[in-house]
């Protein structure tokens, strides 16, 4: 009778130190601990869909401005919308710059003294360059005698072209 008790004795003593060991693991890694799950990490976000509508405003990021399409470009972007409209510049040209004031990267300017070949021509009319709509109303314009149809006033005028006619030129 005393061999069969110091059986399970010895049995246990083996397995004592063994089953001490074996801990619990939740499997959610580190944290908190057991029973926890682990915290979110942060995920990109999904690319911001906007239409193409043109309602422009001024948006601000880190202290730079930038004119956007609409508030929902703006916003994809990481702006911040401050204003309706265009951004519009404090200062109207760079007095540390001479020059055209949307060139202040044009050394010398209107007339361009470094390049002689290349003088002012008062004949043509400086070109608005504006941002255009993507409507889509035809009209057949003209520089000189040549004829061509945009898909709209504003990109024709902005392309330098007279407007001569609603809808597309005859050939």
């Amino acid at each position: 009778m005393l061999t069969g008790l110091l059986q399970p004795k010895r049995l246990a003593l083996i397995l004592l130190p063994l089953l001490s060991a074996c801990t619990v693991d939740g499997g959610y890694g580190p944290g908190p601990g057991p029973g926890f799950p682990p915290p979110d990490r942060p995920r990109p976000r999904p690319p911001q869909m906007c239409t193409m509508e043109y309602a422009p405003v001024c948006g601000e990021r880190g202290g730079r401005l930038q004119t956007f399409s609409n508030a929902c470009q703006a916003r994809a972007n990481g702006f911040d919308i401050i204003g309706r409209g265009e951004c519009r510049s404090s200062i109207p040209g760079r007095p540390d710059r001479p020059g055209r004031p949307d060139r202040p990267d044009w050394p010398g300017g209107p007339g361009r003294p470094d390049r002689p070949d290349r003088p002012d021509r008062p004949d043509r009319p400086e070109r608005p360059g504006g941002i255009c709509t993507r409507e889509y109303n035809p009209v057949c314009a003209e520089r000189g005698r040549q004829q061509q149809t945009f898909p709209n006033a504003c990109e024709a005028r902005n392309s330098g072209f007279r407007i001569v006619a609603p809808g597309e030129c005859r050939r």
